[in-house]
């Protein structure tokens, strides 16, 4: 999409056309396109139909907000989802930041919900169709008061008088992801020193993370909502005494920790932690941002229990400890694994839906499923794990939710 075709959408024929575009269905884009184009410019349906059709994508991130924000193809992809902006933004804004610079602002996710926050945004980008689309969300909501768009580069934007910067580098070139933080745009290194020069800084990076790549004083973040790792953010000036935090969405639920403990697990690059033993009545299987912050350990002390592998992510306890942080499962059989015996067992038990989960197994789930041949009324949990003895099978039922 060329910034001409896209403000042309701006304009009253633009917006009536979005409009009627608002539930098309693909099925319908032949008829529709043909009939429309007797009565608007050929290049702008085209336009109204990508954007419809990125409005559409845009509701699973930002809700009802997409049918009146615009959108890139990229932004779509990219942008912050609405729930994770507005945590960030609630952390700024407990910190008492007023005036923020966010660059690399993109389509103005994160800008919106800072201005929603109270916070007074100014959004750089150097794309001049991504600036003119954070330009027309911010009109779009009625934020255009608080977020104030520069089309530039971000290096050359002075942050003297600002409370705090939010960098959101690109992690993704023609060719794919970018896995180097040196190969982000702009650098890691340029990024953690444009935090550093406000008293509150904070900069997304990619969840994988290593965290000997977390720079000295800086608290790392992972951020998951609905039990999928969203992002993770190194946040500066924040005066955390702990290194890591994991926070879950939508609950708000977050813990902090990260500091050696003993005991601890030597060479644990799951988060784990030492004293593993029998399997006992229930397993945990932590969220993800908590293995990502490697605060296995500190959720076992919680519920009191104790790693199944000690390299492995699965914690197990005799009893039942609520946490927000993991998933327990009830289990009713811990065996060796054997194909033959778990056919057995689902058949006896008429088990006709079955969720398998592995860890540390080379197993494909599909493929399993597909030889265990389920059939019956019954669903059970099958959980794979790798452990010293040899891989496990443990089956049992989620508890709650």
């Amino acid at each position: 999409m060329e910034t001409e075709s896209f403000r042309a959408l701006l304009t009253d024929r633009g917006r009536a056309l979005l409009a009627e575009l608002r539930e098309f269905t693909p099925d319908q884009e032949l008829a529709l396109a043909t009939r429309l184009r007797r009565e608007y410019p050929a290049e702008l349906v085209r336009a109204a139909f990508e954007q419809a059709g990125l409005r559409q994508r845009a509701r699973a991130k930002f809700g009802p907000d997409a049918d009146a924000m615009f959108f890139t193809p990229d932004g779509v992809e990219q942008a912050t989802r609405r729930s994770v902006a507005e945590w960030r933004a609630a952390r700024f804004a407990a910190l008492g930041v007023k005036r923020l610079a966010d660059l690399c602002c993109g389509i103005g996710g994160d800008a919106i919900a800072l201005a929603r926050a109270g916070v007074a945004v100014l959004a750089v980008d150097r794309s001049p169709l991504t600036c003119a689309v954070a330009e027309a969300n911010a009109a779009a909501l009625g934020l255009a008061g608080l977020i104030e768009v520069r089309c530039a580069d971000v290096a050359e934007i002075d942050v003297t008088g600002f409370d705090a910067v939010f960098t959101d580098p690109a992690r993704r070139t023609a060719r794919g992801r970018v896995f180097d933080p040196e190969a982000y745009s702009p650098p890691l290194s340029w990024a953690v020193g444009a935090a550093r020069r406000t008293p509150y800084g904070a900069l997304k990076v990619a969840p994988g993370i290593p965290h000997e790549l977390v720079p000295e004083g800086a608290e790392a973040e992972w951020v998951s909502d609905h039990g999928e790792v969203k992002e993770a953010v190194l946040w500066f000036g924040t005066g955390a005494a702990e290194p890591h935090r994991a926070t879950l969405l939508p609950g708000g639920h977050t813990l902090a920790g990260g500091r050696p403990a003993a005991p601890a697990a030597a060479g644990d690059d799951e988060g784990g932690a030492a004293g593993t033993g029998r399997v006992g009545r229930y397993l945990y299987e932590p969220d993800g941002a908590v293995i990502r912050a490697h605060l296995i350990a500190d959720v076992a002390r919680q519920i009191g229990g104790r790693p199944v592998d000690p390299m492995i992510a699965y914690l197990t306890a005799d009893r039942l400890v609520p946490t927000p942080y993991a998933q327990a499962y009830e289990l009713t059989d811990v065996l060796p694994y054997k194909l033959k015996t778990l056919k057995a067992l689902l058949r006896e038990r008429g088990v006709g839906t079955v969720v398998i989960k592995k860890r540390g197994v080379s197993v494909l789930p599909e493929e399993l499923r597909r030889q265990l041949k389920p059939s019956g009324p019954n669903a059970v949990t099958v959980i794979l794990c790798r452990t010293d003895d040899g891989p496990l099978m443990m089956l049992g039922q989620p508890v709650g939710g």
